[in-house]
């Protein structure tokens, strides 16, 4: 910086800049990467502490670290355009490559249908010409020819390899698959990529394009290790590695994968994978299935698995201008439906499963890995992102473990009650103990020597996956108490670790600690703690509090066809990484409407055949339209840790215990599931109610009693329709009883958006609670008013939902509701203008 100088000797001049000498600029770099805004007296003391500052006044340093701060601010912006250029400049290309390969797909659907049309009007000629149909046989149509024997022979597996190669390839970036948009998907560049499925293939196939900031290398490293990233892989065993003469490998895996419910076998894999680099510098990793091979290694069944295929599928990772990589996914298997029962075979025949299970799961991991790397900062309790991915990949691996039971890993079933509704395996190994045999919270010793799971499948009718979620986990009070306080005894033995989020005596409720999240917020790792849980009558005193480490993912209700799970396990308040997990839950899987969803031909209209929900949320409204048909399968494990010699005793417990626990589910489903407004079948429960229609009544009456206008346009409408236009009211509507403690007994779909929960678990909020300090001392002072008066009206101010986010409101407008009889029925409050802070 130019500024004039006195003898020599740096300073102001006349109001000029100073020309800041090497030495001088080197001293404030140093104190400005210490501290970039220092006060008045920090600058001060800079010129104390350094003699070489001290002819430069301090309003000239403060100018200084101005101008150093917007130099900074301006290079770090420069440095997120330049990315963001990058980022867009690949989109585009890939972008434009997708349109190229749209326009073959269509070109040659167009000259397919020309042939198909010519050949239906010469079906009565008596020969044809094989020559075009030659020409319009897709690649799909020769993965179903039934091949001779082939040699796996090394020079007959590179033959395998390169066949292979060809039709990935032709899949990645060609016509060989009818490619449909995957319902939902915008791409982007901060979207997950360009997700298809497959229409009219053999088997089910799903493809993705995406951009990642990692290189190639490390890209295929990640996506190779398939048993990190892709939880219903239990395992992947590399049998042999060859070398092949341009640099690549062929390698011979078993891979297994497990059952996603109790009613299906797991299924297997005997593949071989080929990693190789293409002429223009890209690195490709395709896989496919070996079968009815001679001359070379086979792969028996396995008891307990039935084999399926995977057609030639793979990775195609070109590397990005700039950094980074460009990445091709194609999934496609035939994954024996035959083998599952009826109900559960859209899991199997559906791509839009496929695609939400493994392709895109690969794309977030990959995502999800270069956020870490770029956001090299520590989160959550010190941990790196990578060990809370860990504790997430080892919540779900147990959780797996615990459905599927395998014999190998030391599960044995013992004998039922006479009933098959919940299956009980006993697991005494070592390795299932290795480290349960540690002190838990509150100075409970585990002397536990074998662990119990009781499991059970169920199947769901008209209630969306991710709203029944959300209210167990939410609400575990409503299904947790399974009146187990015959086992209580046995609990002070075991301690929490037996009692994997089971409510035993008094149970004082549950607070969520967030712990971290993915970047796309579709999965969540927290710690839940229980408190006040007595497992004796001593310790009703003094009651204990318990950990649960809990992964909760599925709970986007806009997501068609995603899964739903909450797992959750004990463990010990310190919390170390390495913590013993027995892991317990539920995992809801649709099924009707993914099937639905991978249909090109269905209009995905789901907003429009919205009646009334009891849900109180608008994604249920959403799922209406499709509510006779929606299906979904849950699938419920409990492990227990407990003393061999008590298995009989804690086997009939736990037998009991996920019993009452489907009861409650059963229950809580039918109040969430979706209700149509029509004249032949008016509401179902517990709008459906005329309770509820008298409520209405009321309300609009006390309101044009007490304010002189009507709450509603039209006010001589059947009850019916008076409680449907209640129900679709604008404001946030809500009633509240007249007790000292006034709670919630009531709300409209706007109040129960407002309070993000729903009609069911509506009653356990209280007034107070949704209100901060400020508005609790309005409202005391306003609520004789209410009383007395009849109505009030509040300022706008804040309140909470019950999940704690907090909303403003313009006003509140808050009446007394009369019954037939004159008499205080309750409050009635509506929140104008409301909306997330």
């Amino acid at each position: 910086m130019a500024m004039s100088c006195k003898d020599g000797k740096p300073g102001l001049d006349n109001g000029k800049y100073v020309r800041y000498t090497p030495e001088q600029v080197e001293a404030l770099e140093r104190l400005y990467h210490d501290c970039p805004k220092p006060s008045s007296i920090r600058r001060q003391q800079l010129i104390r502490e350094c003699p070489i500052l001290s002819n430069i006044e301090p309003k000239q340093i403060k100018v200084w670290f101005q101008n150093r701060r917007c130099r900074e601010k301006q290079r770090k912006e420069a440095s997120r355009l330049q990315a963001v250029n990058r980022k867009l400049t690949a989109m585009n290309k890939l972008l434009m490559e997708e349109n190229d390969r749209l326009q073959k797909q269509v070109s040659h659907l167009v000259y397919e249908n020309g042939y198909f049309r010519q050949h239906t009007q010469n079906t009565a000629l008596p020969t044809k010409d094989t020559s075009c149909e030659s020409a319009v046989t897709s690649g799909q149509r020769s993965l179903t020819a039934q091949h001779p024997p082939r040699d796996a022979s090394p020079a007959g597996l590179m033959s395998i390899a390169e066949e292979t190669l060809a039709e990935f390839l032709s899949k990645a970036t060609g016509t060989a698959v009818e490619w449909v948009q995957m319902p939902g998907m915008k791409p982007g560049p901060d979207s997950i990529g360009i997700v298809a499925i497959s229409h009219g293939c053999t088997g089910v196939a799903a493809r993705a394009c995406g951009l990642v900031g990692l290189e190639p290398t490390r890209v295929a490293e990640i996506l190779k290790d398939r048993p990190s990233w892709f939880r219903d892989c239990r395992a992947v065993d590399v049998l042999n590695v060859l070398p092949t003469a341009n640099g690549g490998t062929i390698e011979l895996l078993y891979m297994q994968l497990y059952a996603p419910t109790t009613l299906a076998p797991a299924r297997d894999f005997w593949l071989l994978r080929y990693t190789s680099v293409l002429e223009d510098g890209s690195l490709v990793v395709c896989e496919r299935s070996l079968k009815n091979t001679q001359n070379g290694p086979t792969m028996p069944p396995v008891q307990h698995f039935v084999r399926a295929e995977m057609l030639p599928s793979g990775y195609l990772i070109r590397p990005c201008e700039g950094g980074g990589s460009i990445i091709h996914i194609v999934d496609h298997m035939d994954l024996e439906p035959w083998s599952v029962p009826e109900v559960l075979r859209p899991l199997y025949e559906s791509s839009t499963v496929l695609a939400q299970k493994t392709t895109m799961v690969a794309l977030r991991q990959l995502r999800q890995i270069s956020h870490e790397v770029s956001q090299s900062n520590v989160t959550g309790w010190g941990r790196r992102p990578a060990a809370l991915r860990a504790l997430g990949q080892r919540l779900s691996r147990g959780f797996n473990e615990a459905i599927n039971g395998f014999t190998d890993e030391g599960w044995s079933m013992i004998g039922n009650d006479g009933v098959d509704d919940v299956t009980v395996l006993v697991n005494s190994s070592p390795d299932k103990l290795m480290g349960l045999n540690l002190s838990f919270a509150n100075g409970f010793p585990s002397i536990s020597n074998a662990v119990l799971c009781a499991k059970a499948s169920m199947l769901l009718q008209n209630v969306p996956p991710a709203i029944l979620l959300r209210f167990l986990r939410e609400h575990r009070s409503e299904w947790a108490d399974n009146n187990m306080d015959a086992y209580s005894a046995a609990a002070v033995k075991v301690g929490p670790c037996g009692l994997p989020g089971t409510r035993v005596g008094n149970y004082g409720g549950q607070v969520i600690l967030p712990l971290a999240h993915t970047i796309e917020h579709e999965e969540f790792l927290e710690v839940i703690k229980l408190e006040g849980i007595a497992h004796s009558p001593e310790d009703a005193i003094m009651p204990r509090e318990v950990f649960l480490l809990q992964l909760c993912s599925g709970m986007d209700e806009n997501a068609v066809g995603t899964c739903a799970e909450l797992i959750f396990a004990p463990i010990d308040a310190s919390f170390a990484d390495d913590a013993p997990l027995l892991p317990s839950g539920f995992r809801i899987i649709p099924l009707d409407s993914a099937k639905e969803a991978s249909n090109p031909n269905r209009t995905l209209d789901l907003a429009s055949a919205l009646d009334i929900g009891p849900t109180g949320n608008r994604a249920s409204n959403d799922y209406s339209g499709n509510s006779g048909s929606m299906r979904s399968v849950m699938t419920i494990a409990f492990e227990f840790a407990f003393e061999s010699h008590m298995q009989d005793h804690v086997a009939s417990m736990a037998r009991q215990s996920v019993r009452s626990i489907i009861s409650s589910v059963q229950r809580v489903a039918l109040a969430l599931s979706p209700s149509h407004l029509s004249s032949q079948a008016g509401l179902r429960t517990p709008l459906g109610t005329p309770e509820a229609q008298t409520l209405a009544r009321w309300i609009c009456n006390s309101y044009r009693c007490y304010l002189g206008v009507e709450l509603l346009k039209s006010n001589n409408e059947g009850n019916e329709s008076l409680l449907k236009s209640l129900w679709h009211h604008s404001d946030a509507i809500l009633c509240c009883t007249l007790k000292a403690l006034p709670v919630f007994t009531f709300a409209n779909q706007a109040g129960l958006d407002m309070l993000e929960t729903t009609l069911v678990a509506l009653q356990d909020i209280t007034l107070e609670k949704i209100f901060d300090d400020h508005g609790r001392k309005i409202l005391c002072s306003e609520f004789p008013q209410i009383i007395q008066q009849g109505f009030a009206c509040l300022q706008g101010g804040i309140c909470l939902s019950s999940m704690g986010r907090p909303i403003s409101y313009e006003r509140v407008v808050a009446w007394k509701v009369l019954n037939e009889e004159e008499n205080a029925h309750c409050i009635c409050f509506m929140f104008m203008n409301w909306s997330f802070v």
